[in-house]
């Protein structure tokens, strides 16, 4: 792994996005559009242009049609175990993921695509990279290693919307053994500041709300921004940094910036990994929407840390401690 050398226990400045308009949806809202996707159930025998057209026909609102969309491909569509184990982004087409009823990022998104175009709405899918693990942090990939979606409402910037139907499928193991199917909402016209932390498009044009790393070398550089910082409308950390080099002297500092709304219970450092894990509660503070603590690492090593809020992962580091 290659890294960067830094003093962590000397000040860091945080990196730090603000509150953008967002279109993160409203499970009220969408409530009676999913109720009527699951009704519909998985619609085997269909085409995605009459799946696309049975799912949007009895909503007039674009917004709607898009949700009706999105709803059936991330509770239809499982994430294709062999391909992620491979790490394979390779382009699907609407028709084979059908089939299958299994995709890639790629499959995913170009089914979203493909079914939007058919209901009429602007819909272009987006080349990018993620960070999956630890070991990402400073190593982009030779090759693109995600693929998304832009939605178009309006003619207006502020009308341009993230989704992401893999993400919002549900997750699989760290072996890629095991795929559980289950929705989540955050990435249907997600909140873009977090998006923009956890997504680098191949063209920063897509990088909507005008936050965000600038450069694939920046955003290989910072920490993992965990599927769960949803939960916490997180909107930016310090260190900056993925990799901490620090002491066993002195205690590094985190702060947290969530959305003003959050409600927080603990705190706690994952330290390690596997069998050699160990899970720590920190003492927090709150000041407006920041949550800050410090941390003394006591062993001298190298090892993988995730920040915890309300026992679930929305960081991970990488620390090196020495004496």
């Amino acid at each position: 792994m290659k890294t960067i050398s830094f003093l962590l226990f000397i000040a860091v400045p945080a990196f730090f996005v603000g509150n953008n308009a967002l279109a993160q949806s409203d499970n009220n809202r969408f409530k009676a559009i999913d109720e009527y996707v699951q009704s519909l159930g998985r619609l085997d025998t269909l085409n995605a242009g009459t799946i696309s057209y049975v799912l949007t026909k009895k909503f007039p609102d674009n917004t709607d049609k898009t949700r009706a969309i999105f709803y059936w491909i991330a509770n239809n569509i499982s994430i294709d175990l062999k391909k992620a184990k491979q790490n394979s982004n390779e382009k699907m087409y609407g028709d084979e993921v059908l089939k299958t009823r299994k995709a890639n990022a790629n499959g995913f998104a170009t089914l979203f695509q493909d079914m939007c175009s058919v209901a009429k709405i602007r819909c272009l899918t987006v080349d990018g990279y993620i960070k999956k693990t630890v070991e990402d942090i400073n190593n982009k990939p030779d090759e693109f290693n995600h693929t998304w979606a832009v939605v178009q409402l309006g003619q207006s910037p502020e009308t341009w919307f993230y989704a992401d139907p893999e993400w919002a499928s549900g997750y699989a193991d760290e072996k890629f053994t095991v795929f559980t199917k289950k929705f989540d909402d955050s990435y249907f016209f997600a909140d873009k500041a977090l998006f923009n932390l956890q997504h680098f498009p191949d063209n920063l044009a897509w990088q909507l709300g005008g936050t965000g790393p600038k450069s694939a070398k920046d955003f290989f550089s910072q920490p993992i921004v965990q599927k769960e910082a949803s939960e916490f409308g997180i909107r930016g950390y310090s260190p900056t940094e993925g990799i901490i080099k620090a002491n066993t002297k002195k205690a590094v500092p985190f702060n947290i910036k969530t959305s003003a709304n959050t409600k927080i219970e603990i705190v706690s450092l994952q330290i390690g990994k596997d069998k050699k894990s160990r899970t720590k509660t920190v003492d927090y503070t709150i000041n407006g929407s920041t949550v800050s603590f410090s941390y003394k690492f006591d062993e001298e090593d190298s090892y993988p840390v995730s920040v915890l809020i309300n026992n679930k992962p929305v960081l991970g580091y990488f620390v090196e401690i020495t004496e």
